[in-house]
């Protein structure tokens, strides 16, 4: 079992641009399960499992998801078999962000494809890349709930609810759960950040059939490649430590406020962004941008920000 999660987690109220957010500070549940791995894997730190030996799933090398879940390993005396394509050899030579930490865990990892879910052993438990599980539905309910009691307590009638997605997961069952648990009007926006509207549909697909539980899915206002390091991503990013004094995901977070900036130029409701933490990861991606565009910081920050 993982220590007492903050739960709920604060909300607070921010300017970008001199336009008022509210942002859902999910990052601040727990240092190692923090943002939205805290909510999928909800599920697992609450529960005993006196069968299980082993946690299989599989990903990226700078994966969240892996970290959290190395770290669920290692609290509950499990192996953890994580099976990616490969390891490039600057990260073998030196190990960092969430594959260090993964490393440093005791994960084993394998190269290759991850056993099919017809094949597991009774000991043993398969967690799908990025957590996209049918578990995840109880730690994002709670999420929802969460959202709920606030809005009741602001007096919003109307509010939109915006994260970047990657399977989806967190979007879809924060919708679901919000039609389900509210009469407050609450629609939950997300633009996807891996693959293209379709592909996060499909995503949508595999967990619930439903589509009118599905949330809105908007159009970045250009085309990204994902994992791809852009000026405006790296210049965004620091914008939004300059002007909150928050540090929010160099991967996902500045499509996110691009997005959300662009599509909510001429909109006047209230708008909450949901942290969703992954701040590990930027111990690998700001050395990458800092290489790639070194005045950028200095630019923006000057010299009183250079240890961020």
């Amino acid at each position: 079992m993982v220590s007492k999660l903050n739960l709920p987690s604060p909300i607070e109220k921010i300017y970008i641009d001199k336009k008022e957010f509210f942002l859902k500070r999910d990052d601040l549940i727990d240092l190692d399960f923090s943002g939205n791995k805290a909510r999928k894997f909800y599920y697992y730190l609450k529960r005993d499992f006196p069968k299980i030996r082993k946690v299989i799933s599989y990903g990226s090398t700078q994966s969240n998801a892996m970290y959290s879940l190395s770290i669920l390993s290692k609290l509950r005396g499990w192996k953890f078999d994580y099976y990616i394509d490969h390891i490039p050899k600057y990260l073998q030579n030196s190990p960092q962000g969430n594959y260090k930490g993964a490393l440093e865990n005791g994960t084993h990892f394998c190269i290759g494809k991850a056993p099919k879910a017809d094949s597991i052993k009774e000991d043993e438990l398969l967690i799908n890349e990025g957590g996209r599980q049918f578990e995840a539905e109880e730690g994002i309910d709670l999420l929802a709930k969460e959202i709920i009691n606030w809005q009741k307590e602001q007096n919003f009638k109307d509010l939109e609810i915006f994260l970047p997605s990657g399977t989806g997961t967190t979007a879809l069952y924060l919708q679901k759960s919000l039609i389900l648990n509210s009469t407050l009007k609450s629609q939950v926006v997300t633009v996807a950040c891996v693959g293209g509207s379709s592909y996060l549909k499909e995503q949508f697909s595999m967990l619930e059939s439903d589509e009118r539980f599905y949330p809105k899915i908007i159009t970045p206002p250009k085309k990204y490649h994902f994992g791809k390091l852009y000026r405006e991503f790296y210049q965004v990013w620091l914008e939004l430590y300059q002007q909150t004094g928050v540090e929010f995901d160099l991967l996902y977070d500045p499509l996110g406020w691009l997005t959300l900036r662009d599509y909510n130029l001429a909109k006047d409701g209230k708008v909450l962004y949901i942290h969703q933490g992954g701040l590990k990861g930027n111990e690998s991606m700001l050395p990458r941008y800092r290489r790639k565009f070194p005045t950028l910081q200095e630019k923006i920050l000057g010299r009183r920000y250079e240890n961020i």
